[in-house]
């Protein structure tokens, strides 16, 4: 596997993992606003950093209102996006540098494959503070392990 498919790969794992913990929240009544507030946040960041390396300009707030129905179109949305934009990518590609301004006005300049690698570990990061939270209010979070996705034969 060359690190293109690689990376890929985590994508495909990150738009199964952000479904997953949608349809907890959803299944839980969609009351858990901390837990939707947080899935909110992962989408929008997602979308960042999808626009900045597309050179595009930042078209959502870094926080923004959660709404389980947009939240659920957004991750639909967005796993087609980046899947069409991994598309073009080679694994020549993701060793160029891209540079932008965060969300401070702050330049900065990265390589592809850092953004790539930050955008599935920073959702990774904040579903599990979801779980966290859904499981001190005596819900049930989704279980969005890596290996568990695998055992079930979604990103072969």
């Amino acid at each position: 596997m060359n690190l293109a498919d690689y990376v890929r790969r985590q994508f495909a794992y990150d738009e199964w993992a952000n479904r997953e913990v949608l349809a907890a929240i959803r299944a839980n009544g969609g009351e858990t606003e901390r837990s939707l507030q947080l899935m909110a946040h992962i989408l929008a960041a997602e979308l960042i950093w999808l626009e900045r390396l597309k050179l595009q300009p930042q078209s959502v707030p870094v926080w923004p209102k959660p709404d389980l129905e947009q939240c659920e179109a957004q991750a639909a949305d967005l796993g087609r996006q980046w899947l069409e934009f991994l598309d073009l990518i080679t694994a020549g590609d993701v060793s160029q540098s891209v540079s932008y301004k965060n969300s401070k006005g702050e330049a900065w300049t990265s390589t592809i494959v850092d953004v790539l690698t930050h955008v599935v570990m920073h959702s990774a990061y904040h579903r599990g503070q979801i779980a966290s939270h859904m499981r001190a209010s005596g819900q049930v979070p989704a279980y969005t392990d890596f290996i568990h996705g695998v055992r079930q034969g979604l990103f072969t």
